[in-house]
């Protein structure tokens, strides 16, 4: 059991008041408010112990290197990483895609395959493509039906010989599907191609284990886990990030710098060229270690019964239609009424007070699929409650009332 009154009391920002209403935030899905901790460990590293990393035999930075590889380990163990050097800095979950799919463009020929699903995010679709116009690389998509769940059957015919690579959402951000990833790993390793999962939307709600998964790389965003935005996480198995390039060239990432040749630094430092999020990466830390404080299998638990309990009040408003009703899915729901437009909602219900997000969120062909312009998508958290479902649901009443 969650004690609600102590975690909402954790995060500042939830007592205050938008347009004279108490605030209601159901935009978890696209980033994740901050405890009272995290805020806390931010002013405590830029009033104590600022300084760059790696380089210095001074004080600060020598406190401030082992503040940002204590964080490193602290991941490391969060993901059941086999080694913290598997462990990279990133800005984002967009940053350690792009990172890989830069690394393959050595590693494909004209003719390979590459696999994406029909659920994922754009930034799990755009860097693929550009890579196949880099390499005569094919990309190829596993299909998804009706409820939003991927077509396991289609996706055993497409995974062959061909295929090098296998990308996909461990949860969708626009649907909340929660994809059978250790089975796609499983028939992917099969035929030796690699498989990157994206878990931007899925360590907020589970905690991942990526060598019981088997996954030959792992991203996410720090900004989703209650951390800073600016940062993220790139998990890579360790022949494999010693195969791949780096992404970037400059300072840190090297061994020896000549005019005449470069050799590059061990992992992880060959993946973390300049001077990174310092502040980020610490606190990114913090933000893990208050998650797990709280209980990953307790918030999985109370985030379910917030997500039986919207679908069952949002389905008693006529004309409403749930876009993902996949069996597994995390606490995301997506919804039209009628024939309304979904910003128009998202307005109204924003004069209320209440935070939603409207549009494709960054799925265009999730909705193309569906045939929408975009949907409202509710997301919730932790700290978010029934009470607040009953107001949002209040609210969208209003919202059919003015637009019908």
């Amino acid at each position: 059991m969650l004690d609600l009154h102590k975690i909402r009391a954790d995060f500042p920002i939830l007592t205050q008041q938008v347009n004279g209403k108490p605030l209601v935030y159901f935009d978890n899905g696209a980033t994740a408010q901050k405890p009272q901790v995290v805020l806390d460990a931010i002013t405590k590293y830029y009033s104590e112990i600022n300084a760059n990393i790696h380089r210095g035999v001074h004080t600060l930075s020598q406190l401030a290197t082992d503040a940002y590889e204590v964080s490193r380990g602290k991941i490391q163990r969060h993901l059941n990483a086999k080694h913290a050097h598997e462990i990279i800095f990133t800005s984002g979950t967009t940053h350690g895609i792009n990172a890989v799919a830069n690394g393959f463009a050595s590693l494909l020929r004209a003719g390979d395959e590459i696999l994406v699903s029909a659920m994922e995010h754009h930034s799990n679709i755009v860097p693929w493509q550009m890579l196949c116009e880099r390499t005569g690389a094919v990309l190829k998509v596993i299909p998804m039906n009706e409820k939003g769940e991927l077509i396991l059957s289609e996706y055993e015919v497409l995974v062959s010989e061909k295929t090098k690579i296998v990308t996909v959402n461990h949860i969708s951000n626009a649907l909340g599907t929660i994809n059978p990833v250790e089975y796609i790993i499983q028939k992917a390793h099969e035929v030796g191609a690699a498989v990157l999962i994206d878990g931007a939307q899925a360590t907020p709600h589970l905690k991942p284990d990526v060598q019981a998964m088997d996954c030959d790389f792992y991203v996410f965003s720090g900004h989703k886990v209650c951390g800073p935005t600016g940062t993220g996480i790139l998990y890579g198995k360790e022949a494999w990030l010693n195969k791949l390039p780096p992404y970037q060239g400059g300072g840190e990432m090297i061994a020896t710098v000549s005019f005449e040749k470069t050799t590059y630094a061990d992992l992880p430092h060959k993946f973390e060229a300049g001077t990174p999020h310092i502040a980020g990466g610490i606190v990114l830390g913090t933000a893990i270690d208050y998650l797990n404080e709280i209980g990953f299998d307790a918030i999985a638990a109370y985030e379910h019964e917030l997500l039986e309990y919207a679908t069952q009040k949002l389905l008693q408003i006529e004309g409403l239609r749930i876009y993902g009703t996949a069996a597994q899915k995390t606490s995301v729901i997506s919804f039209n009424i009628g024939t309304i437009h979904p910003y128009d909602i998202g307005t109204i219900v924003d004069k209320l007070g209440i935070a939603v997000r409207t549009g494709h969120h960054c799925a265009q062909p999730v909705m193309d699929f569906f045939g929408i312009p975009g949907t409202v998508r509710a997301s919730f958290a932790f700290y978010n409650t029934k009470e607040e479902i009953d107001t949002f649901v209040e609210a969208l009443h209003k919202a059919v009332m003015m637009l019908s």
